[in-house]
């Protein structure tokens, strides 16, 4: 990868981690929301006035204003989300209450998460013949309740909001390294006219080939080992 697709990849990463480290808190106070319509309308009949620049008379130039000020906001917020700060202010706000649940739902769908928290793409046999596959999300790499049992859901298509969850051995799951849940999401849209291939703009191969499960959690628990 070249130096400019690196440091844009990290950049994208940043916005991203900042967007999903904003919006649980977003989502919860946006009730509260309201009692800013009056402060809105002041801004508007009076502050903007003032410099001679209202929104609604230059609303191309509001919004590119705006999107330029989300996307900084955001970025700084990536940069900012793992600081000591951060995790004292997810302290305080983390009493409101809904605030976790909806944490939790949100942070499902953040494909920058790295490491133990991130989703997983893998494929695990099908409900064909024995030679079949299913492809299938591991939101946690969590043991089951069933030793050497993982839990593996495998959403609905086109409507990727219901399916079903499956408590699997480990050496039947399988990891595709480069498939990320936005993959997923687009392979699950496109009701299989895309394969998966296809999307990853990669070319088919044997199954043997994808990394098992197994040497995925030896690889964890090493690394794990030697920062003790």
């Amino acid at each position: 990868m070249s130096k400019k697709n690196t440091v844009m990849a990290g950049f994208v990463d940043k916005v991203i981690k900042g967007l999903f480290g904003i919006l649980p808190a977003a989502l919860v106070l946006m009730v509260l929301f309201w009692i800013y319509g009056k402060i809105e309308s002041f801004v508007n009949s009076y502050v903007f006035t003032m410099i001679g620049f209202t929104p609604k008379q230059n609303e191309p130039l509001w919004i590119a204003l705006f999107m330029i000020v989300l996307v900084i906001v955001l970025f700084v917020l990536g940069f900012l989300i793992e600081t000591r700060l951060a995790k004292l202010f997810g302290k305080l706000i983390a009493t409101i209450p809904g605030y976790k649940t909806v944490k939790d739902m949100i942070e499902i769908f953040n494909s920058s998460k790295k490491g133990d928290t991130k989703v997983l793409v893998v494929a695990i046999s099908g409900f064909g013949s024995k030679d079949s596959y299913n492809i299938g999300l591991m939101y946690s790499q969590k043991e089951s309740i069933i030793k050497d049992h993982y839990t593996v859901s495998l959403s609905m298509s086109p409507i990727p909001n219901g399916g079903f969850m499956f408590e699997v051995h480990k050496k039947e799951i399988f990891i595709i390294q480069e498939a990320s849940f936005d993959h997923n999401l687009q392979y699950l849209l496109s009701m299989g006219v895309k394969s998966l291939a296809e999307i990853l703009k990669t070319q088919p191969r044997e199954i043997d080939a994808l990394m098992p499960f197994e040497k995925w959690l030896e690889t964890k628990h090493n690394h794990a080992n030697n920062i003790l």
